[in-house]
């Protein structure tokens, strides 16, 4: 079964618990509007409707924010079938070049998430085709702060904040609330993958850790159970050793 994960010192578990209680927050939130929004429709022939470009904009938090979580709880789901025939070494060494694959992939996916959110936030992308090896000139045109979400309102609490960043001169008043919050997720959750892989990684050469992937959890589940109905049923033989 996956290693269960511990978070290490005072730090740790705050971040452990501030990363629970994000995933929760964000999954309540989408369920909350998605009932909210089909009681009205369907009871009051009415919806909410900005809720499902939220909807959407929370999920792909969700999702990217979980998936930099399951890497570092062991969580992800793989198949084994080929490093589980091999010796412990093998494994160790196969769960190793997995996890600098991993990097290199989550460096690349760094790189095009930062291009894509940049000029969203008003900052320069990166030069490079695969890796970055300096930052673009900004041109007029780049300076995409501006651009808006299609339904979401703007919330006046933010509008400060978000038009001092956002906005440059000559731009009209944010009316819709911006892109370039939402899609922050992508440079954020790719740098939270990154790092997660990269602890991933120095845990497996430490031998703290024996993969990147959860397997055949479900199977040893199905066999504890299994075994712990038989010592029910037949405790006199369980404490015998004969099942």
């Amino acid at each position: 079964m996956a290693e269960r994960y511990v978070p290490k010192g005072r730090l740790g578990h705050v971040i452990h618990r501030f990363e629970e209680i994000a995933i929760a927050f964000l999954l309540g939130v989408m369920t909350l509007l998605t009932f909210v929004n089909v009681l009205l429709r369907y009871v009051f022939n009415q919806s909410v409707i900005w809720s499902l470009e939220v909807i959407l904009m929370l999920f792909a938090w969700l999702v990217i924010f979980g998936v930099s979580y399951a890497f570092k709880t062991t969580s992800n789901l793989g198949v084994d079938a080929v490093t589980g025939l091999l010796p412990t070494r093998g494994k160790r060494l196969a769960a190793l070049l997995a996890g600098l694959v991993t990097i290199a992939y989550a460096a690349l996916l760094l790189k095009g998430a930062w291009d894509f959110w940049a000029n969203y936030g008003n900052l320069p992308q990166t030069t490079g085709r695969w890796f970055p090896t300096g930052l673009q000139d900004m041109r007029p045109q780049d300076y995409r702060g501006y651009t808006p979400t299609q339904q979401v309102p703007m919330l006046d609490w933010l509008r400060w904040p978000l038009e001092s960043w956002l906005l440059i001169e000559g731009d009209e008043p944010f009316e819709k609330f911006p892109r370039a919050i939402p899609f922050m997720i992508m440079p954020l959750g790719a740098a939270l993958i990154l790092l997660r892989v990269v602890q991933a990684v120095i845990a497996i050469a430490r031998g703290e850790r024996e993969s990147l992937i959860v397997s055949h959890e479900a199977e040893d589940a199905v066999d504890e159970a299994a075994a712990t109905l038989r010592a029910s049923e037949y405790p006199a033989e369980h404490e015998a050793g004969r099942i």
